[in-house]
């Protein structure tokens, strides 16, 4: 091997050590997993966002299979483009009791989650209800290494801040128990 090829391997030898290793485990179920309907005309997001904000579908039981969680996410759906006439899923990302992460609008595209910071964020919904208890130890990992995952691919700037729906506007969203979870993270920020 030539010198620039060391040098080349060595450079990717540090980058390997220094991406962790949980974020490459993390799957995205795409929207075909749940049988999403088609999108009507998404607004593109340039660039990376500056917030990431955290909500529950409010749903009382969640979901634990994925069978569950795939029609709760279609009737999420159903309910945001029918009578709230959005033009699509307003999350970006959801966050399933059944162990995945699925794709809701994705990666650079606006959502519909946090008015006055939907064309600024990455909205990711926890199914179920966390007024009274947090979601699983999985769930929660499952976030935080998606909000990572956001970082490494160049959608969510390094400095981000980390909010709770209720910060965003009057609402108990994403419920006392897991707002309270949230406030612990590293980026979390009082507005």
């Amino acid at each position: 091997m030539n010198t620039a090829s060391l040098k080349f391997l060595a450079i990717l030898v540090v980058c390997a050590i220094a991406l962790p290793s949980v974020t490459l485990a993390l799957t995205i179920q795409p929207r075909s997993s749940w049988g999403a309907a088609s999108a009507r005309s998404p607004s593109r997001i340039n660039g990376a966002v500056e917030y990431v904000i955290i909500h529950h579908s409010d749903n009382p039981n969640g979901c634990t299979t994925s069978a569950q969680c795939q029609r709760l996410i279609k009737n999420i759906q159903s309910d945001h483009k029918g009578r709230r006439s959005f033009s699509d899923i307003g999350y970006n990302f959801i966050v399933a009791g059944d162990g995945n992460v699925y794709e809701g609008r994705g990666f650079g595209l606006q959502g519909s989650h946090a008015p006055m910071y939907n064309r600024r964020s990455i909205g990711i919904v926890f199914l179920g209800n966390f007024e009274n208890s947090t979601p699983s130890a999985q769930m929660l990992q499952n976030a935080k290494d998606l909000i990572e995952l956001a970082k490494q691919g160049g959608h969510l700037k390094n400095d981000y801040t980390l909010l709770g729906h209720r910060q965003t506007k009057a609402t108990s969203c994403p419920g006392t128990a897991l707002y309270n979870e949230i406030k612990t993270w590293p980026r979390w920020k009082q507005i």
